[in-house]
């Protein structure tokens, strides 16, 4: 094979759609041009946001980017959902200088997927070496892949980058027909226990859920209304800005589902996800009336009412949030991969992430053993 020259460009939107998506592929649409480029075009990121896009590609033989990787520089940790904070602390403690470092990430986006994307699969150690380099040349304290797909991990350990585990929740389609037959596969108190929860969330209200070309500039504005309410109470400031969403819904609206809580048919509550390949990503979720249960029902009952309806095999309900656990997400693992080229600092975090793996696994048998699915209770009729 001829040598492969990485090379950055400023910012997704800069490169060709058609030739990003063929190394992306249709799976997850956080990978996506579309989305990428909706970040980009609404000052989401870039600027002073303290993400810079620097998307990193390998151009094919016929002249087509054939590699890619979403690459960003940072100048904080937040957006990320893997937390180097203590990394951080430790090394300008020790007199280093962390930020700027390089993420490979789907921005304020928790959701596993691929960080290398390949239109030739050959190319994944050349595209790994092109991230390595950047940090090398630029004297960078680290890169850091977050939320990598599973099947990717490999190819970054091969390349000698630090491996951590983490856990987050997703319910299974175990080929379900409708929720009664999910419940069914719950113990006898879980299931009048979900019932229950339901019935009282939704009393009252109308559940509706809008896609495609039922989407319209009013219904983001009303959106927008929650997710400044959540994201000021969970982050101090939204990471996303207004345009965002309108520009989600004129790229992405037939992989866009917004379900909403109506009462008197005015809005009081909503929950955003993203349709993928095959999985359900359920991402934000706001209220401008407190009503005990409803977010449950919006975020995750009615996530597995879409799920079966389309036949989709999972539901990726965000990060964190051991309360998912009893509604029938369980803990799965996820992944994400780190060079730190300072040999010390490696030494260290490596030794604190083979301690924090041991305890990441423990807490996630515990949380299996406790799932609401039957043990030994003969399935209802």
């Amino acid at each position: 094979m001829t040598e492969c020259v990485a090379r950055l460009a400023q910012g997704v939107a800069e490169l060709p759609r058609d030739e990003w998506d063929a190394c992306a592929g249709n799976a997850n649409p956080f990978m996506s041009w579309d989305f990428l480029t909706a970040l980009e075009r609404s000052g989401s990121v870039g600027g002073n946001s303290g993400w810079q896009p620097l998307p990193l590609v390998i151009d094919g033989p016929d002249g087509r980017i054939a590699g890619a990787a979403p690459l960003y520089g940072k100048t904080h940790s937040q957006g990320e959902y893997v937390f180097d904070h203590g990394w951080a602390d430790a090394w300008e403690r020790a007199g280093g200088q962390y930020y700027p470092k390089i993420q490979i990430a789907a921005p304020f986006s928790p959701v596993p997927g691929p960080r290398l994307l390949l239109r030739d699969e050959a190319l994944a150690p050349a595209l790994i070496a092109g991230i390595e380099a950047v940090v090398q040349q630029n004297e960078l304290s680290s890169a850091h892949a977050t939320f990598i797909a599973p099947e990717q991990v490999p190819q970054f350990e091969a390349a000698g980058w630090l491996i951590r585990e983490d856990s987050q929740f997703h319910w299974t389609n175990r080929g379900y027909g409708d929720f009664g037959d999910f419940l069914a596969d719950l113990s006898s108190a879980k299931r009048k226990n979900i019932r229950k929860e339901r019935e009282r969330a939704v009393e009252g209200l109308e559940i509706v859920h809008l896609t495609g070309a039922a989407l319209t500039e009013a219904h983001w504005d009303i959106f927008w209304t929650f997710y400044q309410d959540t994201g000021a109470r969970k982050w101090g400031r939204p990471y996303l800005t207004r345009a965002f969403f309108s520009m989600l819904g004129e790229s992405m609206a037939d992989q866009v589902l917004l379900v909403l809580a109506l009462r008197h048919g005015q809005p009081i509550a909503g929950a955003l996800n993203l349709i993928g390949a095959d999985t359900l990503y359920g991402r934000y979720w706001g209220c401008t009336e407190d009503v005990p249960n409803l977010h449950f029902e919006l975020c995750y009952y009615q996530a597995i009412d879409i799920a079966i309806a389309r036949r989709l095999k999972r539901v990726e309900a965000g990060a964190q949030g051991g309360h998912k656990l009893a509604r029938g997400y369980a803990p799965e693992p996820t992944f994400s991969a780190h060079f730190i080229p300072n040999a010390s600092f490696r030494r260290a975090v490596a030794d604190f992430l083979a301690a924090e793996r041991q305890g990441v696994q423990r807490d996630r048998m515990w949380l299996t053993e406790r799932t609401p699915f039957r043990k030994g209770e003969a399935r209802p009729d």
